[in-house]
């Protein structure tokens, strides 16, 4: 069974030109935390959705998988 993507935060560090090191130290956390947000084998808190996306100079709603 896949795994579901709840999130892009990858896609966007993608677009941005941004490892996950780069966002796990601008948010100062762990590089594997990072890597769990970005194979979504865990998601950030909704808090820290907004801290990410305030980094990165992005709207919140850029880092969801929309729903259908």
């Amino acid at each position: 069974m896949s795994k579901k993507a709840y999130n892009r935060i990858k896609a966007v560090l993608a677009e941005e030109h941004k490892t996950n090191k780069d966002l796990a130290k601008m948010l100062g956390v762990a590089d594997q935390t990072v890597s769990r947000w970005c194979t979504n084998a865990g998601q950030p808190s909704l808090e820290m959705l907004y801290q990410i996306a305030k980094v990165l100079k992005r709207d919140v709603r850029d880092f969801l998988v929309p729903n259908k």
